[in-house]
């Protein structure tokens, strides 16, 4: 490529020479020269300001959350899938929860009986579920003691279940009406599914007998105060519905009454029958001539007297006889039912003053001595022809049999000391 001719140049090109380009003085031309400034930059939106600290600590926090809440996710879904597997129990089985047992213990035996195949997630499961109460309800499960059924497979929330909700199995006890304080605790001592001691013997008639269901281990005391709060009730309940002018002013006169109208009869269409006849004998002065309380005024609380109520018995004056005191005993003579109570307080208007045993478990009522007198002699009839039959068939029996015979007559005297007929006497004014 050729150069060009100055002729050819379009513009004017500095040279060495040209005075623009030279040093003004020798100092400047000795003096380096200077590198020219940078040009101003212009911040780029990406570079981090003044808040980049603040944002990236929360950007980290977020990102933590965040894995946190995953761990705890998937932990929950791992949880709640054992939970409701089912359980290692090949047969359903009863676990028995000692009283003072803590989680600790409790998840070791539900593990060594084969209950749960882990304690440690048992325990993890109770504490979940505490903490989830806890902050729902305001109150935490807790784990009960007794005796409960474990089902075949019970998954660890039906474990738990069974275990915080009390559902224990319950034992029943009954307590017939017509026992005395004194026998009530003697069967309660013999229930083996009880514990404790009963320290005192409850007031007679203070008690009311029922069917009561109870989980192992249950205080002897504590039913006892329940049968006690039980009648407590029932009678406040029974007292404001009562008949008007009955012959007795205190809830403790109206159980004493039912407790001779219980150890009367055993038949539940008959008690407000029953129950007329005594109020209609207390209306009119008349002794009541109860055989129950003579039994009691011989032998108190403990029971039968174990033989027929003979002449001497009759005549022997005590607080409870009453044949030979006025209106009422001093107090009841035995527990009475509801039924009774309920009879005494809406007795049957009648005009019934006697009643006599029928021979069929009944009584035949009379409202004159002349009609007793009769159903009397009629029941008396019926008795002998009984027992002679009842010799017949012994005598013709072998020896053991026989023998069966005599303890069946033992056990008809028994019943005999309660079901002698009122003796035939005019009424007292």
């Amino acid at each position: 490529m050729r150069p060009k001719l100055p002729h050819e140049r379009t513009r004017r090109e500095p040279t060495l020479r040209d005075p623009a380009l030279l040093p003004r003085s020798l100092s400047e031309a000795l003096e380096p020269t200077r590198a020219p400034k940078a040009p101003r930059r212009i911040r780029s939106r990406s570079e981090p300001g003044r808040f980049s600290g603040f944002f990236g600590f929360v950007n980290g926090l977020l990102s933590f959350l965040f894995l946190v809440a995953a761990l705890v996710g998937t932990l929950a879904l791992v949880l709640q899938s054992s939970f409701d597997q089912l359980g290692p129990l090949g047969h359903t089985t009863v676990a028995v929860i000692p009283k003072g047992e803590g989680v600790y213990e409790i998840a070791s035996r539900l593990e060594r009986e084969g209950i749960v195949s882990d304690r440690r997630m048992f325990m993890a499961h109770y504490l979940a579920e505490r903490m989830y109460t806890n902050y729902t309800d305001g109150k935490p499960i807790q784990l009960k003691a007794g005796e409960f059924e474990i089902r075949k497979q019970a998954s660890l929330r039906q474990v738990l279940d069974t275990l915080s909700e009390g559902r224990a199995i319950l034992y029943r006890i009954t307590i017939p009406e017509g026992l005395t304080s004194a026998q009530i605790v003697d069967r309660l001592k013999a229930e083996t599914n009880l514990e404790g001691e009963i320290t005192q013997i409850p007031e007679e008639g203070s008690l009311l007998p029922d069917t009561f269901k109870f989980s192992r281990g249950m205080a002897r005391q504590e039913l006892i105060d329940r049968m006690r709060t039980e009648q407590q009730r029932l009678l406040a309940t029974l007292w404001e519905k009562r008949q008007k002018e009955l012959p007795f002013e205190t809830p403790q006169q109206a159980v004493t009454l039912a407790s001779i109208v219980e150890k009367e009869t055993g038949r539940a269409d008959e008690r407000t029958r029953v129950a007329g006849v005594f109020i209609n004998r207390l209306r009119t002065r008349m002794r009541l001539q109860s055989d129950p309380t003579i039994v009691y005024g011989i032998i108190g609380g403990q029971g039968s007297l174990g033989r027929p109520i003979t002449r001497s018995d009759i005549d022997t004056k005590t607080a409870y006889n009453t044949y030979q005191v006025d209106g009422l005993p001093p107090g009841p003579i035995c527990n009475p039912g509801r039924s009774a109570i309920e009879a005494t307080l809406d007795p049957a208007k009648t005009s019934d003053l006697y009643f006599v045993a029928d021979g069929t478990g009944g009584h035949t009522f009379s409202a004159s001595l002349k009609d007793h007198n009769s159903a009397v002699q009629t029941w008396r009839k019926l008795e002998r022809d009984t027992k002679a039959k009842q010799a017949e068939q012994q005598a013709a029996l072998p020896v053991p049999s026989a023998m069966q015979s005599a303890d069946g007559g033992a056990d008809a005297a028994k019943r005999a000391a309660i079901d002698v007929p009122l003796p035939v006497r005019k009424p007292k004014r």
